[in-house]
């Protein structure tokens, strides 16, 4: 099948043509047909999958066919609401590159940076928005945008909000919506409260469910490093300098994390910059931008700022925390499996981390290759947190605790450390 068998239009039809597309990707084959119908869709599909242009280009089809009959000052009639900044831009560039003989105006807006460009191109007016929850809800208060004209609401990334905090933002916003409307609404993963959101924004959706996972596990070569944490840093730096890599992407859980490594790397003469949601806008950009462009070799990122990324030619990635989340790795891996590209992905495991990938394993259905022949294997002699936590336990003043007493502290201890380590940020 091709694009021009789903029925879309010339002037979309020309701009995907001059990017060079002929062929849909699966979940763009099965989505645009039911959105030209205009559906509801509950979509489950992973970053990667080509699922922007899947909604972008039946929402454009239909506001370029309804644009014709409006006039006076364009009016907001389409809402996409993501969770990081570097999605969003992402996501209005493929609107303005499907789009771009349209006719149709869209923007990005996002925290982080001063409102003022942004506010001035709501006020010359645009057909298509894309947000973060945030700045969407400030600037909404402040009288710059009003929702009362949307036609089309998508929800990208629900998963990812969630875990970051914006479920009451984005009740606030569905909240705002008018009843009449075609709502898309896409995730990554579909646990319960995921469904029970999209039962709030969702009427009777049709629904797809895109599953890459094993395939793009069995298209990117995957091995497993065990280490100590302490030995991390410099197993990283002996690798980069082993390979000749002209792209990598590290992943770290923590932005502190992601900036530690970096620090690490400049000091072995490894120029690298890190990604995640502390960055200042500009800083983010012109890192991604370096990256892309081939002047920087290594980019440092946390999973959130990651989401974002999409760079084409990507040769490896390095787990260097192994997320505890088994569907983040298969998210993760996959920046270097797009579509019929093959990738390299290492991932270094200490003995915290041993829980977590038995999980990945079981998810993606194969044993990673383990790589006992390097420098820093690790030789078990690392303490374990609750060692450590005893052994810098301070001696105890005062009475004796009762049993009681001491039963709630080891209760206590127990429920602190099962939260350990931190969930991914």
């Amino acid at each position: 099948m091709t694009f021009k068998d789903l029925g879309i239009i010339h002037p979309i039809l020309k701009a995907i043509e001059a990017e060079g597309y002929t062929t849909p990707t699966p979940i763009q084959e099965q989505a645009i047909p039911i959105l030209l119908k205009r559906k509801d869709l509950l979509g489950c599909a992973q970053t990667g999958t080509g699922k922007t242009a899947a909604f972008a280009i039946p929402i454009l089809q239909h506001m370029s066919l309804n644009r014709q009959a409006e006039k006076g000052k364009r009016k907001i009639h389409a809402l996409v609401v993501t969770p990081t900044r570097e999605l969003a831009i992402q996501i209005g560039e493929s609107f303005n590159t499907y789009g771009k003989f349209t006719g149709l105006k869209s923007t990005v807006i996002f925290g982080g940076v001063k409102q003022g460009a942004q506010t001035t191109a709501l006020n010359r007016g645009i057909d298509i928005l894309v947000a973060t929850p945030g700045r969407l809800l400030d600037l909404i208060d402040q009288g710059y945008i009003s929702l009362n004209d949307i036609q089309y609401s998508v929800l990208d990334e629900a998963d990812q909000m969630l875990d970051m905090g914006f479920i009451h933002d984005i009740k606030k916003i569905i909240a705002k919506l008018p009843t009449k409307r075609q709502s898309l609404f896409f995730s990554a993963t579909m646990p319960q409260d995921i469904v029970k959101l999209s039962r709030q924004i969702l009427g009777d959706p049709e629904k797809i469910t895109i599953k890459p996972e094993q395939t793009t596990a069995e298209k990117v070569e995957q091995t497993l490093y065990y280490v100590s944490k302490k030995s991390k840093p410099k197993l990283l730096e002996h690798l980069l300098k082993e390979v000749s890599y002209e792209s990598t992407l590290v992943f770290s859980r923590t932005k502190h994390g992601a900036d530690k490594i970096v620090k690490g790397l400049d000091r072995a003469g490894i120029k690298a910059a890190a990604i995640h949601g502390n960055k200042s806008q500009n800083a983010r950009q012109r890192a991604l931008g370096d990256f892309k462009d081939g002047k920087l070799k290594v980019l440092v990122a946390t999973d959130i700022a990651a989401r974002g990324i999409d760079v084409s030619g990507l040769e490896l990635v390095v787990n260097y925390d192994l997320p505890n989340v088994p569907e983040t790795y298969v998210h993760r891996i996959g920046r270097t499996g797009r579509a019929a590209a093959s990738g390299i992905a290492l991932s270094f495991c200490n003995n915290e981390e041993k829980p977590y990938l038995k999980d990945i394993q079981k998810l993606i259905g194969q044993r990673i290759d383990v790589i006992d022949e390097h420098p820093f294997p690790d030789d078990g002699t690392e303490d374990t947190p609750s060692e450590n936590k005893k052994q810098q336990r301070p001696p105890r003043r005062g009475p004796k605790p009762s049993s009681s007493a001491k039963s709630g502290e080891e209760k206590t201890f127990k429920k602190k450390r099962r939260s350990f380590p931190p969930r991914n940020r």
